[in-house]
């Protein structure tokens, strides 16, 4: 078997927001599988914002930064094109944390799940029934734990955990308050995903104003609130958080690209007398109920009870630019790469 594989290498670690310069396709000729191996095209990948986190080597974190000497790596589907191991098969599809940023490689089988493109279509893996959709599903049924009638605020609603939230917590009887950042995001998160009410943070000027927007909206307080934007949607929260009320912190896209830290909320002490519960999360921490959440997400997706939208890069090289999308506010659900046609 011989296959030139083409990778994506950062050409150095970013300060600040990356440049597209950051980044750079490189060609290898792939080896061939050794025993217990499986050599796979890459049909899709995925870009998420924990990819913005291992382009900075100085930070200790959760997961090992990228090396400036390897290729990018991150979620992908994939189609076995040789295999040395008796489970896989060629022509099976895969999906697996490792794999993005490239259109080749070669991995071990415990890197990798099957998935059936009968099931769902191939890009769901990456999306709403694989890592976002179980981040979002995690962070509810974990730490939330929301019962009918609260009220939960979740920023960063239009990205792809964000939009599954919302729907998740609209199921179980929760009213939604989501924050997006245009009134084309909040008019999808009202009319298509059925929000109570989707705030447009642009409209916002500092935290004392969306503080504001919170309590009219949510006049007994928020009592559960999905983070994923950080600063003054923090802040804001904190403000009207329900005695009781409930914070999980899944991501912060404010800050990832910040040189220096922000100062921290000056207003955590209202969690002390509200006896409010705030609570950080990775999705790996739940990977163990990977199979409780795809029984439950699953249905839902089939009934059209949890919709989804995703933002199609098409072809290897525009990687980049759906990574840079994450932090500008294109993409809309979740950001996917076709890397190649599902079916050859």
């Amino acid at each position: 078997m011989a296959v030139t594989a083409r990778e994506i290498y950062l050409t150095r670690y970013p300060e600040g927001l990356p440049a597209p310069d950051s980044f750079v396709v490189k060609k290898r000729e792939l080896p061939p599988p050794q025993e217990g191996e499986i050599a796979v095209r890459v049909v899709w990948m995925s870009v998420d914002p924990y990819m913005r986190g291992r382009m900075n080597p100085n930070v200790k974190s959760y997961i090992p930064p990228f090396s400036l000497e390897e290729p990018l790596d991150g979620g992908a589907v994939s189609q076995v094109i040789a295999s040395r191991h008796k489970d896989f098969a060629i022509g099976d599809y895969v999906v697996g944390f490792n794999g993005g940023w490239r259109d080749h490689w070669v991995g071990k089988p415990e890197m990798f799940q099957k998935v059936d493109p009968a099931m769902a279509p191939l890009s769901t893996y990456l999306g709403v029934l694989g890592m976002p959709g179980l981040t979002a599903w995690a962070g509810i049924s974990q730490i939330l734990k929301p019962v009918e009638g609260d009220t939960m605020f979740v920023s960063g609603a239009a990205g792809a955990v964000g939009s599954i939230v919302c729907q998740i917590a609209k199921l179980k009887g929760c009213k939604v308050i989501a924050s997006a950042g245009s009134e084309e995001k909040c008019q999808w998160l009202r009319d298509e995903l059925g929000v109570d009410i989707a705030l447009n943070y642009r409209d916002y000027k500092n935290s004392t104003e969306l503080t504001k927007a919170l309590a009219e909206h949510g006049p007994k307080g928020i009592n559960c609130y999905f983070e994923n934007v950080g600063g003054m949607h923090l802040e804001a929260t904190l403000n009207v958080i329900a005695f009781g009320g409930r914070i999980a912190l899944c991501g912060m896209i404010s800050q990832y690209n910040n040189a220096k830290p922000e100062p921290g909320p000056y207003n955590l002490i209202n969690l002390i007398g509200r006896g409010a519960l705030m609570q950080g999360f990775i999705v790996s921490n739940y990977a163990h109920l990977a199979l409780e959440f795809f029984s439950e997400m699953a249905p839902w997706v089939g009934a059209g009870k949890v919709k989804f939208r995703e933002t199609v890069y098409d072809g290897l090289e525009a990687a980049p630019k759906a990574f840079l999308g994450l932090f500008s506010g294109e993409n809309t659900g979740k950001a996917v790469i076709r890397v190649a046609p599902d079916k050859v």
